[in-house]
C-alpha cells in the first residue's frame, strides 16, 4: 500500500498549527515556574544529556501520561497554569506531539524549533542524567 501522506507533510501540518519557540525564547524562560520543558525523546537518547530541568515523557507514553482518565496519568500534566514546551531530537516528533496534545484539548503546549540538536548547537544549558538525579535528590 502506498503512503498517501508522508512524514514531511504531517510535520509541516503540525508546524503550521502549533506554537514553536526558538532556543533563545525558551532559554529566557528556563526559570519561569509556569513553564515545564518536556523531553519526549526515547530513553536511549538521554545518554547525551537533556535540557536543564526537563521532565522526561517518552513520546510513546505522552498521551497516556497527559490524560487524567488513563491509568498511567502523571499529575504534572494536570497543571493548567503551566505551559508545556516539548522537544525531541530535531523538532519533528515534538511538533507532531504538540499537535496531538492540542487535539486532546490542551492549549498550553508548544515545542522547540530544531529540538535538542539546535539546543546543543546554540550552547544552551544541558545536564546529564546523573546531574539531574543529584538535583532532584537535593530538592526532595
Amino acid at each position: 500500500m502506498p503512503i498517501t501522506k508522508g512524514f514531511r507533510a504531517l510535520v509541516d501540518e503540525a508546524m503550521a498549527q502549533v506554537t514553536t519557540y526558538s532556543v533563545a525564547e525558551v532559554q529566557a524562560r528556563l526559570t519561569d515556574p509556569q513553564v515545564q520543558i518536556v523531553d519526549i525523546r526515547d530513553v536511549r537518547e538521554l545518554a547525551g544529556g537533556t535540557v536543564v530541568g526537563a521532565f522526561h515523557a517518552p513520546r510513546g507514553m505522552l498521551e497516556f501520561w497527559v490524560d487524567p482518565a488513563s491509568p498511567y496519568h502523571k499529575s504534572l500534566f494536570a497543571d493548567e497554569g503551566k505551559e508545556f514546551i516539548l522537544f525531541c531530537g530535531a523538532g519533528w516528533r515534538s511538533a507532531l506531539a504538540a499537535k496531538t496534545l492540542q487535539e486532546m484539548g490542551m492549549s498550553n503546549v508548544a515545542h522547540i524549533d530544531g529540538g535538542y540538536a539546535e539546543w546543543l548547537k546554540q550552547g544552551a544549558p544541558t545536564e546529564t542524567l546523573e546531574d539531574r538525579e543529584k538535583r532532584k535528590a537535593r530538592k526532595g
